[in-house]
């Protein structure tokens, strides 16, 4: 962490993904054996071999079995296409008793294919979370999970919602579901700053939290939107086209209800139509725009905020600390703790009783 008189805190990833590194070791130590990840890469995309390879090493470091699949354009000189037998390697992944878990790295042809490859990938070995079983029970904030339930048709009647449960601990015979790693890895951050009050029920920490998100991507905006207002928080998803606000609370002021069982998401009252108007009432700003030329301004930011710069490209102008009080930088560290911790819990997945000598990790 990083101090300058006047300025606002530099956190970085690393003391972050630090408290979870122990809990990953623990949790490895006692699988009966040991979790095999297979990556899929069919582009000639840099920054996708680039995130290959940092997976690669971060499985080796931590003693996970790691194994990269190229095909299509990865291969450069097969004369393959881009995303060429990406379809053909995520079946024979899925088909693989010896695989734990499938990552793909995406973009490979645009978002509607795409997404449509994301379904492919098994739900008992999609370390990302994007498989739509998951984004449901994301989505309508059902957080514990039987792992047979992954087999059936998808239903509300699946799990416990947070609002349900009253720890953050599974009852017995479930489980907590997958979540997107990044999104995830971004309320680690925002719990480790002190954004999550801890005294507040389960299910409801963010109260009291404005936030902004700005990108609302099916990766990582939109759903990061919807996990922080089941877990209590107003928050503004600002997109290049509309804002939308997600809350759980009821608009109507008199309601007798203190907050409903998941989000709902509606058009913003008219006073926060525009980012500049959103920001001047909000809490914690994140920015996931992939786009070196985007900026946040400074002056638009909120006195004693906190800031997270989720793309690649920085999303903040370089005095954001004049304003915040805490910038996290980039979040790639906590991102593959995420995943690892994804992956232990699908290999468990395998089988509908947990063994009693293996510790799942927590949320």
């Amino acid at each position: 962490m990083s101090t300058v008189p006047g300025k606002g805190l530099l956190l970085k990833a690393d003391p972050i993904a630090a408290t979870f590194k122990d809990e990953v070791e623990k949790t490895l130590a006692n699988c009966s054996h040991v979790p095999k990840l297979v990556g899929i890469l069919s582009t000639s995309s840099l920054p996708s071999r680039t995130y290959a390879e940092f997976t690669r090493k971060q499985c080796e470091n931590f003693g996970f079995q790691f194994v990269l699949k190229e095909t299509g354009a990865a291969l450069p000189d097969e004369g393959l296409g881009e995303g060429e037998g990406v379809e053909e390697a995520i079946m024979e992944a899925n088909e693989d008793d010896s695989v734990d878990g499938v990552m793909v790295y995406f973009p490979i042809f645009g978002p509607q294919q795409d997404h449509y490859l994301q379904q492919l990938v098994s739900p008992y070995k999609d370390v990302e979370g994007l498989h739509v079983k998951f984004h449901y029970n994301l989505y309508h904030n059902i957080r514990f999970i039987s792992p047979s339930s992954l087999s059936a048709p998808t239903s509300s009647a699946a799990g416990l919602t947070g609002d349900e449960a009253e720890k953050d601990i599974p009852p017995p015979g479930m489980v907590k579901s997958i979540l997107p790693c990044t999104p995830l890895a971004i309320v680690k951050c925002l719990e480790y700053a002190g954004v999550y009050n801890k005294i507040l029920p389960y299910g409801d920490r963010a109260y009291g939290k404005t936030v902004v998100v700005v990108n609302r991507s099916e990766v990582v905006g939109r759903p990061l939107a919807a996990l922080l207002s089941n877990d209590g928080a107003r928050v503004f998803s600002v997109d290049i086209d509309s804002i939308q606000e997600y809350t759980k609370r009821p608009s109507d002021p008199d309601s007798s209800r203190k907050y409903h069982p998941r989000h709902i998401v509606r058009p913003p009252p008219e006073a926060y139509n525009t980012l500049e108007a959103c920001l001047a009432v909000a809490d914690v700003v994140v920015s996931a725009v992939p786009n070196g030329t985007y900026k946040i301004p400074t002056a638009w930011l909120k006195d004693g905020c906190v800031c997270v710069n989720v793309a690649a490209e920085k999303n903040f102008e370089k005095d954001v600390r004049d304003k915040a009080s805490l910038y996290i930088p980039a979040v790639g560290k906590v991102t593959i703790l995420m995943l690892l911790r994804n992956l232990l819990r699908l290999q468990q997945y395998k089988t509908a009783s947990l063994p009693s000598t293996t510790e799942l990790p927590a949320q």
